[in-house]
């Protein structure tokens, strides 16, 4: 990926989270801050992959972000029709947009509640991950569940490390652990 300053979901984390997504081939998915695509990117080769003509939605309000979201769609999907960049803040940004199969929330600049209301409000059945690399955002993400009609909910902690070579050996780096919460709007089980 193509990723310039702005942050950017590790590949162990982001496959954990599309895992625990479960896209379908038709699947309609929002990634909701979604800062180089990563996660946009992914979501769109796994609806490929299925031969599916599902769409993707990368909401991003960082202008250089959009930049890099860009580079990347076009590095990884070309002129792939079912990908689409949209400049804004969630919620607000989602108003227009139709109605999502799945919701990926990378960021949500403190209007978490917000968000998950109006996904709700479009799909009650909505399937969502929320990536949470900040405490604050982890508590606001628990209230979310406590006080929202979500079901089917399932919390990961992920503190992944990789190998850096240092002279003749291999010493494991850690990168931040990051909470990976799912779950499934109550109208999912009715």
């Amino acid at each position: 990926f193509i990723r310039g300053k702005t942050p950017m979901t590790k590949e162990s984390v982001r496959r954990l989270s599309l895992e625990m997504l479960r896209i379908g081939a038709d699947a309609v998915c929002f990634d909701i801050g979604a800062g180089t695509g990563s996660v946009s990117v992914e979501m769109g080769l796994a609806i490929r992959r299925q031969c599916g003509e599902g769409r993707v939605y990368a909401i991003e309000r960082e202008p250089g972000a959009l930049e890099l979201i860009d580079a990347n769609r076009r590095k990884f999907h070309g002129d792939w029709f079912g990908f689409h960049i949209v400049a804004g803040e969630a919620p607000e940004a989602l108003r227009g947009l139709e109605t999502p199969t799945h919701a990926f929330i990378g960021g949500s600049s403190g209007n978490m509640k917000e968000i998950i209301r109006l996904l709700l409000k479009k799909n009650p059945c909505v399937r969502i991950v929320i990536n949470c690399i900040a405490l604050e955002t982890l508590s606001e993400a628990l209230q979310c569940l406590k006080e929202l009609p979500l079901t089917d909910t399932e919390i990961v902690q992920i503190a992944a490390s990789k190998a850096k070579s240092v002279a003749s050996y291999h010493m494991m780096m850690g990168e931040n652990p990051i909470y990976i919460i799912s779950c499934t709007g109550i109208g999912a089980s009715e």
